[in-house]
């Protein structure tokens, strides 16, 4: 059964007191986000700030040679365009759907205001900020440090845990990507997770069949940044609980790709 669109699905916007929240509702635009479309490209101009409700957009940062891999995920705990408040209006990174789903975008001016305002809209994306650097320079380190198994099932977790259900809908290529390396290592990675039970793969679907085997073989960094989100975000955490359990007909529901708004910016 499908899910009403609502902005309270997403977390920061669910932690903000009602006034702040009237304030902006009416500007609020729904957007619909299909896996590889492009929100922003390195270098451009931000014309929004995203906030995804179902949808999961990849941080990729790009080299001169055109290969590229993830710096960090946004779900739905979080917004898109942290530059536009950070005193900047372009970001080294593209910024790319990863799972397709919905979402809201604000015009960039309109969040400079609220942001300008100082008031629970500006401590609380501050907070995210924190936590979202947190998660980059723990992805970093994960991707000097551990294994390319420890590296998936970390990608895996912080995937599962913006989505309500257990199915990813994406390629080995993509999954590659996401990760910096090779597909043959993604290859041997998820065929050495499906071996143990812990994941099924057929062409284009991840289905995680076990997440505490997920959870026993990834390495710390998924938990730094679980426990930093929890930290500096303990408003939109107990929102999301509140959410969720009003939401009990989302099941088991398979994620679909959406099709999306293209060259949004």
């Amino acid at each position: 059964m499908p899910v009403t669109q609502s902005p309270n699905q997403n977390h920061l916007l669910a932690a903000l007191p009602t006034a702040e929240f009237e304030r902006l509702a009416p500007h609020l635009e729904p957007v619909e986000l299909r896996l590889g479309d492009v929100l922003y490209e390195s270098g451009g101009l931000l014309q929004h700030v995203y906030f995804p409700t179902t949808a999961i957009v990849s941080l990729h940062y790009v080299m001169e040679n055109g290969s590229s891999s993830e710096i960090a995920g946004v779900g739905n705990e979080g917004v898109l365009g942290i530059s536009l408040f950070m005193g900047g209006n372009t970001t080294p990174s593209r910024a790319v759907v990863q799972t397709g789903g919905q979402g809201y975008r604000l015009k960039a001016q309109l969040m400079a205001q609220e942001f300008k305002r100082a008031g629970a809209m500006q401590q609380l994306l501050l907070r995210y900020t924190q936590a979202l650097i947190t998660q980059m320079s723990q992805t970093a380190a994960c991707n000097r440090h551990h294994s390319l198994v420890q590296q998936l099932c970390r990608w895996l977790l912080l995937t599962l845990d913006r989505m309500p259900t257990n199915e990813l809908i994406m390629t080995q290529e993509l999954v590659a990507s996401m990760l910096g390396v090779r597909r043959e290592g993604v290859t041997e990675a998820a065929g050495k997770l499906q071996q143990a039970g812990v994941i099924r793969y057929r062409r284009g679907h991840i289905t995680v069949l076990d997440r505490a085997g997920l959870e026993s073989q990834v390495c710390e960094c998924y938990a730094v940044v679980k426990k930093e989100f929890a930290r500096l975000l303990p408003d939109a955490l107990q929102r999301q609980e509140m959410s969720s359990s009003s939401q009990n007909l989302r099941g088991e529901t398979v994620v679909r790709m959406i099709a999306p708004a293209r060259g949004a910016k």
